[in-house]
């Protein structure tokens, strides 16, 4: 069934367990992910950038999405605007049936990120979608979503407050360590913990999220590489502490560069394997199983989302 985030959200913060939201810009991606959802019987979201939405087309993306919730009515689905960078893309996005959309006002001020996001919060709910807000920026690149390391900056807690408080938004992307992109850490991997519990303390019935939160699994870069690939240093946020993240009151993690790597090992692998194959089928649904277990492993072993529908 297609929801917003809101009921999700609620019954993951009273039982303790976070949501993968998951970026798709194609077919293999979305099925993927809603049978891992659905074998694992795990809520889920499907999220797409601007960029994807412009590489996939909206229209498409609907209907693939459409078809994934007639192909399994038992997994609660949202699909939702990831890092939406202005109002008329929100609206866009809202108009076309999207049950969740994120503005990210980061790269302002604090008062112009409040407007900016008021604005969008207040067309979303005369129209029945929720809202997720950004404070605090992150590192790193995803998609059209570049900031450099100097430019990052931790969310502070009194802030957050506020904001929520002024702009009713309805879930909070916060700034705790993590970045985006393949290349998250160049030494040991940390997460300012002290820092959201202070904002769960603050803001204790407002959901919280975590972009650039992809592990870059190691076995997945390795597969890469073995086959062909060049991706030196990739390291992301380790497993366990995503864990303790979900754990701790995080209500939704995003993941996309693991998504990526699955897909990218996959096809690798086979034209590695068999350099005369051409057949898109014949590479592609390899990828796809490697897609879908990634999304199953989130969601039974790291998240604790299984078993909640």
């Amino acid at each position: 069934m297609l929801v917003t985030t809101k009921e999700m959200f609620e019954k993951s913060m009273k039982e303790g367990y976070a949501i993968g939201a998951f970026n798709v810009n194609n077919m293999e991606i979305i099925q993927a992910i809603v049978e891992a959802a659905a074998e694992s019987r795990s809520p889920v979201i499907l999220q797409a950038s601007s960029s994807a939405i412009k590489y996939a087309k909206m229209r498409y993306l609907m209907k693939m999405v459409e078809a994934a919730v007639e192909e399994h009515p038992e997994v609660p689905i949202a699909i939702h605007l990831d890092h939406g960078p202005d109002f008329e893309t929100a609206k866009m996005c809202i108009d076309s049936g999207f049950t969740s959309v994120m503005i990210d006002g980061s790269k302002y001020s604090f008062e112009e990120n409040i407007e900016l996001t008021k604005k969008v919060v207040d067309y979303a709910h005369s129209k029945g979608v929720v809202v997720e807000a950004e404070l605090g920026k992150l590192a790193g690149i995803e998609d059209e979503v570049k900031v450099e390391a100097s430019d990052a900056m931790y969310t502070d807690p009194v802030q957050a407050q506020e904001f929520v408080k002024r702009t009713g938004c309805d879930s909070l992307a916060i700034a705790i360590g993590t970045s985006h992109g393949a290349y998250k850490f160049k030494g040991e991997a940390k997460l300012r913990f002290d820092i959201l519990k202070e904002i769960k303390e603050r803001i204790p019935n407002t959901p919280i999220v975590l972009h650039g939160a992809s592990t870059v699994i190691p076995k997945l870069v390795e597969m890469c590489n073995q086959y062909g690939g060049d991706i030196p240093g990739a390291k992301g946020v380790p497993d366990e502490i995503l864990k303790q993240a979900s754990n701790s009151g995080v209500s939704k993690i995003n993941v996309d560069t693991d998504l990526r790597l699955a897909m990218t090992a996959g096809i690798r692998k086979v034209f590695s394997e068999d350099p005369s194959a051409f057949d898109p089928r014949k590479y592609l649904m390899p990828a796809r199983e490697l897609i879908k277990d990634t999304v199953k492993h989130k969601m039974v072993n790291v998240f604790g989302s299984s078993n909640r529908i």
